[in-house]
């Protein structure tokens, strides 16, 4: 039966069916980024909350460079899925071949912005000792880059042609190593030198070349690679990639736009004081593990509203992304109680320090609430991006960002005196914001 033949009922069942297959294991390696920090901040947070202070400042322009290469390498997936809703299966590996010497060229970037960590953080107003601890950590972490960038694009290909499946089995298997590598490294086990955020550090950086590498691997050698075109090469890797690159710039700026702007708040957290600093990392991490369930989703999505538009069904478009914004908002409202009503027991996995304890128990509860508006607007930012309106997006998430949350926050904090808490309520404001603009950009072009 032809989607234009189903019910409404029927097309909703057929929607959250295929959004959860797709999304499950996307979700599971999406938020396998985040378990990977909570596993690391709850190892660095118990060695010793100083360390987790540096741990914390490091991986504020880390994120953002993480968050801006996975924007930028966006255009993998939205090609892709067209090129597959379109019956083009060869483009479908042409799209992958073109992204990958990009991602390597990214990664490099990265690699060398991260020996930049010291003078950068004197300039974002922090102490001598928290930009020297801080730098050490970044430029480790730095060298992890490329083979983060190949891990990327690479999944999301395979997400691109509904095979998430290797992308995740990665992600599980590099938690475990990370886990027990990181265990190894910060605290001095199995022979190895105390490190402690370094160590975490040196961990992350070792397990994301394996999974980058492994995954290029699978694709390479996959059972149907002809049938996709992976090993055909391309000659026009810069050239040909004009429009995928072009959907990635947009994803990439409007991510990096965000990520700046949690960094910011990071920051600020700074000039408070360590304590603040640690507190802040904890709290966000926490809001950032469930929110990579919502990215699953709105990976997920996005496929499904570009299989739809490759197919021209505006209606079953439309459906994709509202069953996205559904689905996430009942997933994360679950996740919201249990951090609403068991902050300290949350809190108590990631420090045995009672001062820190106390400081970041609050942001949990307080972040129950941001979840939702938070996971929304990352869904319907992808359901955009997914009908190919690239750069909207990108322009909205600068003003919920940029031009509310950072100044919102910083009144909070210096102004009104809110400490920590006031940073938490400054992204509140911000996320609804967001996925109100971005929802109602949605249902503009729904009726187009």
């Amino acid at each position: 039966m032809t989607s234009a033949a189903l019910s409404d009922s029927d097309r909703l069942r057929a929607h959250v069916g295929e959004l959860l297959r797709l999304a499950a294991p996307v979700i599971v390696s999406r938020a396998g980024l985040m378990v990977m920090m909570a596993v690391d901040t709850a190892i660095v947070g118990r060695y010793a909350a100083q360390e987790l202070a540096y741990y914390g400042l490091a991986h504020l322009p880390a994120n953002i460079m993480v968050g801006t290469g996975v924007g930028l390498l966006m255009g993998t997936v939205m090609i892709t899925a067209h090129a597959l809703g379109s019956g083009n299966e060869a483009e479908c590996g042409r799209s992958w071949r073109r992204s990958i010497p990009y991602a390597l060229l990214l990664g490099v970037l990265f690699a060398l912005i991260s020996l930049l960590g010291a003078p950068l953080f004197r300039l974002g107003g922090q102490s001598d000792d928290l930009a020297r601890g801080g730098a050490a950590v970044l430029a480790v972490l730095g060298l992890g880059s490329p083979g983060m960038m190949l891990y990327i694009t690479t999944g999301f290909f395979l997400e691109g042609i509904k095979r998430p499946m290797p992308g995740m089995i990665a992600m599980v298997i590099g938690n475990l190593v990370n886990g027990l590598l990181a265990w190894a490294l910060v605290w001095g086990h199995l022979g190895f030198p105390a490190m402690g955020a370094v160590g975490s550090a040196w961990a992350t950086t070792a397990v994301r070349w394996a999974m980058g590498l492994g995954l290029v691997a699978y694709v390479w050698w996959m059972h149907d690679h002809a049938r996709w075109h992976v090993r055909v090469p391309v000659r026009d890797w810069w050239a040909g990639a004009g429009k995928q690159r072009h959907l990635g710039y947009a994803a990439g700026l409007s991510i990096g736009l965000e990520s700046g702007a949690f960094a910011a708040l990071g920051l600020f957290a700074g000039m408070i004081s360590p304590l603040a600093l640690a507190a802040y990392t904890v709290g966000l991490n926490l809001i950032a593990l469930p929110f990579m369930a919502a990215v699953g989703l709105a990976s997920a999505t996005a496929v499904r509203v570009g299989v739809a538009f490759g197919q021209g069904d505006r209606r079953d478009m439309a459906m994709a992304g509202w069953t996205g914004l559904g689905v996430t908002s009942a997933i994360l409202a679950v996740v919201g109680v249990l951090y609403y009503t068991l902050p300290e027991a949350i809190g108590a996995i990631y420090t045995t320090d009672d001062a820190l304890l106390a400081s970041v128990a609050p942001l949990i509860a307080f972040g129950a609430w941001i979840l939702i508006a938070d996971g929304g607007q990352t869904v319907m930012a992808n359901a955009l991006r997914g009908r190919h309106d690239a750069w909207v997006p990108t322009a909205l998430h600068f003003v919920s960002y940029a031009v509310v949350m950072i100044p919102v926050s910083a009144l909070l904090v210096f102004g009104l005196d809110r400490g920590a808490k006031g940073l938490f309520e400054g992204i509140l404001i911000a996320s609804v914001v967001s996925v109100t603009i971005l929802s109602l950009r949605f249902a503009h072009l729904s009726r187009r």
